[in-house]
């Protein structure tokens, strides 16, 4: 039976961005991806008023997760820089949910434990996804769920990401699949306008020319953020011998069941 692939993004482009090609990489193989995109995107522009951008995001979202061969993602609408606003636990009750629901063998998910992670979004998914995947399994947590026939479910595997690839101790070779992560992120138009356009502000406060420190073309922004991606993707590789690789902290069973299953093999 294929394999079940869960992920939970914090923003529309967050699947792509940090795991576009091992998911990529999961589709190819022939597994089931399916990508929770949490909250609308509302507040990643410039230029664009939220509604206008709302829209646009999801479609965009929708592009880039045909071209990871994933499903058409799950939206939860939660408006951008809200998640930790809501009320405590709610966010965790929805995964939970959702792990029953889907019974995914694989979970893709902001790391809990990465330090300094700055936007508040990515932390609140990533704690209400840590927690969701202990408590998943508990019958007498949201019982609620056992009355609607949802079963508990453990998920075997767990593929944690953050930023610079803290706490890494896998690295997925995706030599394959780079540039159908590219790709895919080309598709979130309207957010990779919004990062470059960042990065530049700062770039202009010391006078950097970015185009000729870096010779990407910063009126090109997808370019240059696929410039940005195979450089790290290639910087990561390079760690672990493969030409791109992307990194996770990966876990699966409790540490007990681990050393018993070392000792066998």
């Amino acid at each position: 039976m294929p394999k079940t692939v869960l992920v939970f993004a914090p923003h529309p482009d967050d699947a792509e961005y940090y795991a576009g090609g091992t998911l990529a990489k999961f589709a190819r193989e022939g597994e089931r991806v399916v990508i929770v995109v949490v909250t609308d995107g509302r507040c990643g522009s410039f230029a664009a008023d939220s509604e206008t951008l709302c829209a646009l995001r999801e479609a965009e979202a929708r592009r880039g997760a045909a071209a990871l061969g994933a499903e058409a993602p799950l939206f939860l609408g939660y408006a951008d820089y809200t998640l930790d606003t809501l009320p405590a636990g709610q966010l965790r009750e929805r995964f939970i949910r959702l792990i029953r629901q889907y019974r995914p063998d694989v979970v893709v998910a902001q790391d809990a434990s990465a330090p300094g992670e700055v936007h508040p979004d990515h932390r609140a998914v990533a704690m209400a996804a840590s927690d969701a995947l202990a408590a998943a399994t508990l019958p007498l947590v949201h019982p609620e769920h056992l009355a609607e026939g949802l079963q508990t479910h453990f998920v075997a595997e767990k593929y944690f990401y953050a930023e610079g690839g803290l706490g890494a101790n896998m690295v997925v070779d995706i030599s394959e699949t780079l540039q159908q992560k590219l790709t895919a992120l080309a598709e979130h138009k309207t957010q990779m306008e919004f990062l470059v356009e960042d990065v530049l502000r700062q770039a202009r406060q010391f006078n950097l020319d970015v185009k000729s420190m870096i010779g990407g073309q910063p009126d090109d922004p997808a370019g240059l953020v696929a410039w940005a991606m195979q450089t790290q993707a290639a910087e990561v590789g390079r760690r672990f011998n493969v030409v791109y690789g992307e990194a996770f902290r990966y876990t699966r069973f409790h540490p007990f069941i681990e050393m018993l299953l070392a000792g066998r093999e």
